[in-house]
């Protein structure tokens, strides 16, 4: 798992704006006309509306996307009773998750109260701002209650996803399991480590799936939940089975599954050995599971089974789950999650993982064939198909099992909206670094007595995403890591102008001579230069000791691509290199050249320039759709810069007729589909949206995405350096931690890719 610093995560959450969410207005509000009909006078007219007719609150406001996840902070993760104030960073982190993956906006609200009669009166009190409520981290047994009253309370959807999302996932995976174990589930003895509200709603779903009551045995931290025992609660007694065993050993012996919702560490390969044969065995204790699963593959060839960790197969999340399951109960506008709806995510995840898996999450986890079986009983968390799969299977149990006030006829058309709702910006930054993991490269950084830099090597490092060597004095840089308390203690560490390197100076020297002195080089000159750490990084990776070169945090651009040029080179297969930056958007990401390099570019070179690019995005597993930029539309404006781009289109049409790809165009035109359709008809990028900018020029690239990148319209990735015979990359001058880690990333897929 990925290691996180103290330090690292309280300057997460407090850098910049503190939290993780913030309301964004979803309507004009630049004028004056505009704030009148936002606020007074013109708000009156909807609120008259929603008098008249209080259905009419989902057609003039929010509250049909608008979750509310609510918690008094009794049992908040793995932390315990912390209180309401302390679980809000958690809360805020599930808000993040909605919107991420299910495109749901989120008001976290953390109530100060531990009594169920005050906690419920609260929630209904304010239940009319939501169109669902998100319980999280209450303690049993007052979660049971607590959600009950809400849900017979109230007319819209409420889910405690502590119990349900783990019992829905785990659903999944189970039916998946028994089918692999060639077992029934009405025959099957299941044990259960733990007895919390995960458990009791784990437990009473599977009964649903059928599973027999009586083939269940419950362990709490007492020993067996048995019917001998005194002082059980309600529901622990809905569980208590007459049985002589008394504890976690003694239960499992012969058992079919275990399912561990409890701590680390307390089942030892014995207890998997006393199992049936094939068992399952699901140890979702974090971080540590009930048996580690290097100790559990070790113990049984025949075992099947899952955690709640990435780093292993079979990954029991409930991410999968509660992003998609309020999602579709939202869009039918149900009035509760009711058995039909959990029980249809259910058969939709298990259903999900028995379909072909797309090249772009196999990729996305370094794999090349990922198919159903042991390692993979329920889909990964990067499935992009998990909303268009348990979305439309929830909405349409909630409408069957008539919950539902919205009916859904064109099914075909409500997943094209699901797919519209979510951008592809955070998924690229996903699949990219779970692939960058898969083969991590040896990434030298020519600037490492910086501290960003440092930084940047250590969390590249500890996330597995690459092998840092770090060029610079070093002295100074031993200096900065203890000055800062930095865990770099085992990276290498070069200094370029230390005696040290004097033979490395040497070849690399003469490699360079042999290439450039008919370029006005003698050999001391190429012996001093090879002192600069620009030279002497670009050598190493042209010399195959290095993969990649990362250098341009403190120096212009001009001055850090010349050394990579002179050593590296371009590719000799193009006369062009480009530098393009990726925007990371709610509408996807968008891909914009050339930023950086060529300042004036000839029709031929923006020819190059284009299938550079169009190269680029196909390796992040995306469609290029292409719109070369003007100030003219299609020969609206006869310059000879228009021409010049009208030149290019005309080419990559006769030459590359499958690229998507038109111009020479507007840029509202090219990102305003209705526009381009109703103005220009006979274009390539109709009913297309355009995710490639080809810039005409220099000028126009640089300042079209630095007026981007600072008015916030989305993430900004690079500038990403492509046509280098080897991998180079080039920083933003300034860059922050972030842009350096996601440009490691990116760099690395890039090595891996050649």
């Amino acid at each position: 798992m990925i290691k996180i610093k103290k330090d690292e995560a309280l300057e997460y959450h407090s850098s910049g704006k503190p939290g993780k969410i913030e309301v964004v207005p979803t309507k004009p509000y630049s004028s004056q006309r505009d704030l009148s009909l936002a606020y007074s006078p013109g708000v009156a007219e909807p609120c008259l509306k929603i008098a008249e007719n209080e259905d009419d609150v989902y057609k003039y406001t929010a509250k049909g996307n608008l979750v509310a996840v609510i918690s008094n902070g009794t049992a908040v993760l793995g932390l315990g009773n912390i209180g309401p104030s302390a679980s809000k960073p958690v809360m805020e982190g599930k808000g993040l998750l909605f919107k991420i993956f299910a495109d749901i906006d989120v008001f976290d609200i953390e109530i100060d109260a531990t009594d169920i009669d005050r906690f419920v009166d609260t929630v209904k009190a304010i239940s009319p701002t939501f169109g669902g409520i998100n319980l999280e981290d209450i303690k049993a047994p007052e979660a049971f209650e607590i959600e009950r009253r809400l849900k017979k309370e109230l007319n819209i959807p409420v889910m405690h996803d502590d119990q349900h999302g783990t019992a829905i996932i785990s659903s999944a995976a189970l039916l998946n399991a028994l089918e692999i174990a060639e077992k029934k589930i009405e025959e099957v003895r299941v044990v259960v480590s733990g007895a919390g509200a995960a458990a009791i709603s784990c437990i009473t779903l599977y009964c649903s799936l059928g599973v027999k009551r009586e083939n269940v045995m419950l362990v709490d931290s007492k020993g067996v939940v048995s019917s001998k025992r005194e002082g059980l609660d309600a529901q622990k007694e809905k569980f208590a089975v007459d049985t002589n065993c008394e504890t976690l050993a003694d239960a499992m012996k012969g058992a079919d599954v275990f399912l561990g919702l409890s701590i680390g560490n307390i089942v030892s390969q014995d207890m998997l050995r006393s199992m049936a044969p094939n068992p399952i065995v699901f140890a979702c204790a974090n971080p540590d599971p009930e048996i580690s699963y290097q100790l559990a593959i070790e113990a049984r060839e025949d075992l099947i089974m899952a955690t709640g960790r990435s780093d292993y197969p079979n990954q029991v999340n409930n991410v999968l789950g509660f992003p998609f399951i309020f999602r579709g109960a939202l869009d039918v506008r149900a009035t509760e999650i009711n058995e039909a709806m959990k029980l249809a995510a259910v058969r939709a995840l298990a259903s999900l993982a028995k379909e072909p898996v797309p090249v772009e999450v196999n990729i996305a986890y370094g794999e090349t064939n990922i198919s159903f079986g042991k390692e993979y009983i329920i889909p990964k968390p990067l499935d992009y198909r998990l909303i268009t799969t348990v979305a439309p299977a929830v909405a349409k149990a909630a409408m069957e099992s008539g919950v539902a006030q919205i009916k859904i006829d064109d099914w075909a058309k409500y997943e094209e909206n699901l797919d519209k709702r979510l951008g592809l910006d955070n998924k690229l930054i996903q699949s990219i670094t779970q692939r960058s993991r898969m083969n991590p490269k040896r990434v030298v950084f020519a600037e490492a007595d910086h501290y960003k830099i440092l930084k940047a090597a250590q969390i590249t490092k500890e996330d597995g995403v690459a092998i840092p060597i770090l060029l610079g004095n070093k002295h100074r840089i031993i200096n900065m890591i203890e000055e800062h308390g930095l865990d770099l203690g085992d990276i290498e560490i070069i200094d370029s102008r230390s005696n040290e390197e004097s033979e490395r100076r040497k070849k690399y020297a003469e490699a360079f001579l042999e290439k450039r002195k008919r370029r006005g080089f003698t050999y001391p000159e190429a012996r001093k230069i090879m002192r600069e750490r620009n030279y002497f990084g670009a050598a190493m990776v042209q010399n195959g000791e290095a993969d990649v070169l990362i250098s341009g945090l403190t120096r212009n651009y001009a001055s850090t691509i010349k050394p990579a040029l002179q050593v590296i080179g371009k590719d000799p297969s193009l006369k062009s290199i480009a530098g393009m930056y990726v925007l990371l958007t709610k509408n996807g990401p968008l891909f914009l050249a050339d930023t950086t390099v060529t300042y004036e570019p000839s029709a031929e070179q923006l020819v190059e320039i284009t299938l550079l690019v169009a190269e680029a995005v196909k390796r992040f597993r995306l469609k290029p759709r292409i719109a070369m930029l003007s100030y003219s539309n299609f020969g609206s404006s006869e310059t000879e810069e228009t021409i010049k781009v009208r030149t290019a289109v005309k080419m990559l049409h006769d030459q590359y007729p499958d690229l998507i790809v038109d111009g020479e165009i507007q840029a509202n035109f090219a990102l305003n589909k209705e526009l381009l359709s109703e103005m220009f008809p006979f274009s390539k990028l109709v009913n297309k949206d355009a995710n490639v900018l080809i810039f005409p020029n220099l000028a126009s690239g640089n300042i079209a995405y630095k007026l981007m990148q600072e008015m916030g319209v989305g993430e900004t990735i690079g500038p990403i350096l492509l046509g280098m015979d080897k991998p180079v990359h080039i920083l933003q001058l300034g860059s922050s931690v972030r842009e350096i880690v996601n440009m490691v990333t990116i760099a690395v897929v890039d090595a891996q890719t050649r």
